[in-house]
């Protein structure tokens, strides 16, 4: 979808970037088989998704909890937020423990292949799941919401 307000953009693009390296995540972590002592690209990929889940998703779950959450609730659609807030608490948990698991398979105090595998999936799932919420839903919304004084003011704040 194209979208015409600054921030709905810089949100699907995120989105976009998540997908991506969740794809890889998901693809990696579908082998029966933990990837050998020192293969550069599962560090690599355990590594972006470590930073990943760390600056990006944390920084992208505060701002709408913070900024665009609130707009909703004001503007009589307190529900979508409340419902991605809860998927955000969900998510951090989950993002933190595979972030724990992923860490630990790059030293020698690898956790097990199927706990990691395990928590890896359902994360990859939620996720998904979570940005389709919020292209389909709470995108929409915020184009409908904010007028383009607010919308510049919000991309700059996102952007901070």
């Amino acid at each position: 979808m194209d979208y015409e307000r600054q921030i709905a953009r810089r949100l699907h693009e995120e989105h976009l970037a998540s997908l991506g390296l969740l794809a890889r995540l998901e693809a990696a972590i579908a082998r029966p088989r933990a990837p050998a002592a020192g293969d550069r690209a599962w560090a690599e990929l355990a590594r972006a998704t470590c930073a990943a889940f760390a600056e990006d998703v944390e920084r992208h779950f505060a701002f709408e909890e913070a900024e665009l959450f609130p707009r909703l609730a004001e503007a009589g659609e307190p529900g979508i937020g409340m419902l991605l807030s809860e998927e955000h608490e969900t998510l951090r948990a989950c993002g933190a423990a595979l972030a724990t698991l992923l860490r630990g398979s790059l030293d020698d105090a690898a956790p097990v292949w199927s706990t990691l595998r395990t928590t890896g999936l359902e994360y990859v799932e939620r996720m998904q799941g979570h940005i389709q919420k919020e292209e389909m839903g709470l995108l929409p919304m915020i184009e409908d919401l904010v007028d383009a004084e607010t919308d510049a003011s919000l991309a700059l704040a996102y952007a901070a």
